[in-house]
């Protein structure tokens, strides 16, 4: 573990309980420049601290996979330094601060044939799982990703720590290149963007509304979409799926409906929680040699797309002036 603040003491979390629970894999240490944070997680996930990379690196030349949750701005060099010594890689989202700096992470692991995965979450929600059978030609996407605000992450904007979530998600379902985006933000509690609206149409027809905030008095993480002859309804935190199909040859109801000719389905989820399930698709991965479930193409994409928008909000804010607005 490379990084542990909130979500990489996580990460340190599940990787303990997946060795105490069998599977073929040993958590050897905690890496971070605090030095009483690193001492404090190795305690309590029986493991080695690390004040540096160099450090352990130089200590355990067993290493074989690791997890990167140092902020952005570190994820480039701290991989690098890692897939050149050899270790597989999950790296949090987003994958880098830049696509230059993706372009260099993806040439370093097809150099070293190097497992790196990005650590898209959502792709391992059940609900997102339980959905992705029943897509077909998704047409209009509406998202809310809303979230009360943390001093965490405050290094990126709302888009490159929210939004990205769902951005990956679309891009995964549509699968279609993007034509235009539009978007407008604001700063409400931190010097960069806390709340975001975008609106992404693809080469296929489909357009996307996306709202992300970071200062909403309520937690919600929502994803419907709509496809001919079908809604379907997708609560990220209850891990909970709903479709809705019109005609008379719909699936069999297994939800009452007001209207016969629309049949309401909740598909099968499976209970898990999504951090456990990456990182066991990623050690999975590790172990096989085989290609991860979200590589870092698929980083660079959401990266790609998450940075029109952030450019598309400041060119906004320029248009109309948002900086005297704000200062009235």
């Amino acid at each position: 573990m490379i990084g542990v603040g909130a979500f990489g003491r996580n990460h340190a979390r599940v990787y303990r309980q997946l060795e105490q629970q069998g599977e073929p894999v040993r958590l050897l240490g905690v890496v971070d420049c605090d030095v009483a944070r690193a001492d404090e997680v190795a305690r309590d996930f029986n493991c080695r601290s690390f004040g540096s990379l160099d450090q352990l690196l130089t200590t355990h030349s067993e290493v074989q996979a690791a997890s990167v949750t140092v902020p952005t701005v570190h994820h480039l060099e701290v991989t690098r330094s890692l897939m050149m010594a050899g270790v597989d890689v999950l790296i949090e989202k987003p994958v880098a601060t830049s696509l230059q700096e993706t372009d260099e992470l993806i040439e370093l692991a097809i150099a070293g044939k190097r497992i790196a995965q990005v650590g898209h979450l959502e792709r391992f929600n059940p609900a997102v799982r339980a959905t992705v059978p029943l897509i077909t030609q998704p047409m209009f996407f509406e998202v809310h990703r809303l979230s009360v605000f943390t001093p965490r992450s405050l290094d990126i904007d709302v888009v490159l720590d929210l939004m990205i979530h769902d951005l990956d998600i679309v891009l995964s379902f549509v699968k279609s290149p993007v034509k235009e985006v539009r978007a407008v933000g604001l700063s409400i509690l931190s010097r960069k963007t806390d709340i975001a609206n975008a609106r992404v149409e693809f080469e296929s027809g489909c357009v996307a509304n996306f709202t992300a905030s970071r200062v909403s008095t309520e937690k919600i993480r929502k994803l419907r979409f709509f496809q001919p002859r079908q809604y379907i309804s997708i609560d990220y935190g209850r891990q909970d799926v709903v479709a809705f199909t019109v005609g008379t040859d719909s699936p069999p109801a297994t939800m009452p409906s007001v209207n016969p000719q629309i049949g309401m389905v909740k598909p099968p989820v499976k209970e898990e929680e999504p951090l456990y399930a990456e990182l066991k698709s990623f050690l999975d991965s590790v172990r096989r040699r085989l290609a991860p479930i979200v590589p870092l193409q698929d980083g660079r994409r959401a990266l790609a797309l998450a940075l029109e928008i952030v450019d598309q909000i400041q060119k906004h804010g320029e248009r109309i002036d948002l900086e005297r607005l704000t200062r009235q």
